[in-house]
């Protein structure tokens, strides 16, 4: 498997990802992502605006002729590309706009070679080297009964079975998971020999378990890479108002104690003057085993920035101020 850069990044502003954005926008995003990095690794999924993503990275690298050896494309596979026939996509409602597609969960041996093969063809001339299932903690979450969840867990490890056909057959490099719940992820890492996972919203600034960065450590000794996600929680904890894809209700008493902790932890950068990214990406990457951070910008202008934090290095003052607030729960 490829080793991984520190700074990878998702494209699911590409989607259409909470505003739609206009296409030249996405273009500009891409063209600095490619001209800025070495090896360009773009995450991305058929979830991501139900297939959106996956085509404007496509038409976006083709704009600019930039040669398949130059990029690397992480397709995390499970949703399909399907018509919309309401007036809004049947999955994460609120969350994507302005799309004309709907996308549908297919997790099995069948459905995942054919949303490999439908992610393929709307990305072009591209192909992606890495592949996943996606969300597979949303697939049992669904269960009805025992019963059920382990029917729809054969259908994961069938799902992976078809996964390692195509890197025995050389059409992709490598295989992973992508995930929510972190809990998922070790238990499929139990039964599949996995080269790389992604964590989302599991390891962030404002929530870290200790078992968790223990299993990270544990699968750095395995040999397997481990790309941290969504560190800024959605967006919370840089000023937006979604926390994990959610919206933030003020009015509720979750939603209160998100905004004093952010408020907080707002003012303790102030003093330090340091900004809330950088803080969420250090954090992010500082625990032994993290070899990546995935970001995700609606912003070219972003990107330089993006990059440039995987140089920054914030004083122990900060760390220790952090610590003392209890605005984390573990000294670094």
């Amino acid at each position: 498997m490829t080793l991984l850069p520190k700074v990878i990044f998702g494209t699911s502003s590409l989607g259409n990802l909470y505003s739609v954005l206009d296409d030249q926008i996405k273009y500009e995003i891409i063209e600095q992502i490619v001209s800025r990095t070495e090896l360009a690794v773009f995450d991305t999924a058929g979830k991501y605006g139900a297939g959106l993503a996956l085509e404007v990275l496509g038409n976006g690298l083709d704009r600019i002729d930039v040669q398949s050896e130059n990029v690397v494309i992480s397709n995390k596979l499970g949703w399909l590309q399907v018509p919309l026939l309401e007036a809004e996509p049947t999955f994460e409602k609120g969350v994507w706009f302005g799309l004309d597609r709907d996308a549908v969960q297919k997790i099995s041996y069948e459905g995942i070679l054919e949303c490999f093969e439908q992610g393929n063809s709307l990305l072009g001339r591209y192909d992606a080297s890495m592949v996943s299932v996606h969300d597979p903690d949303e697939y049992l979450s669904a269960s009805s009964d025992a019963a059920d969840y382990n029917l729809r867990y054969k259908d994961i490890l069938d799902a992976y079975r078809g996964l390692y056909e195509l890197k025995t057959a050389g059409k992709v490099n490598s295989v992973g998971v992508g995930a929510k719940n972190w809990k998922v992820i070790e238990k499929i890492s139990k039964d599949i020999e996995l080269d790389w996972v992604m964590f989302a919203n599991s390891l962030t600034l404002h929530s870290h378990p200790r078992e968790l960065m223990k299993f990270i450590a544990d699968l750095a000794e395995r040999g397997t890479q481990v790309i941290n996600s969504a560190v800024f929680n959605g967006g919370f904890l840089i000023g937006g108002d979604y926390y994990n894809y959610l919206p933030v209700d003020p009015g509720a008493s979750s939603g209160r104690s998100l905004i004093e902790w952010r408020r907080a932890f707002f003012k303790c950068c102030e003093d330090f003057g340091i900004l809330p990214a950088e803080a969420c990406f250090e954090f992010g990457i500082k625990f032994p085993g993290i070899s990546s951070i995935a970001l995700n910008t609606s912003k070219p202008e972003n990107i330089a920035k993006n990059i440039d934090m995987a140089s920054v290095r914030l004083p122990d003052d900060f760390w220790n101020a952090l610590y003392h607030q209890k605005l984390i729960a573990v000294k670094v």
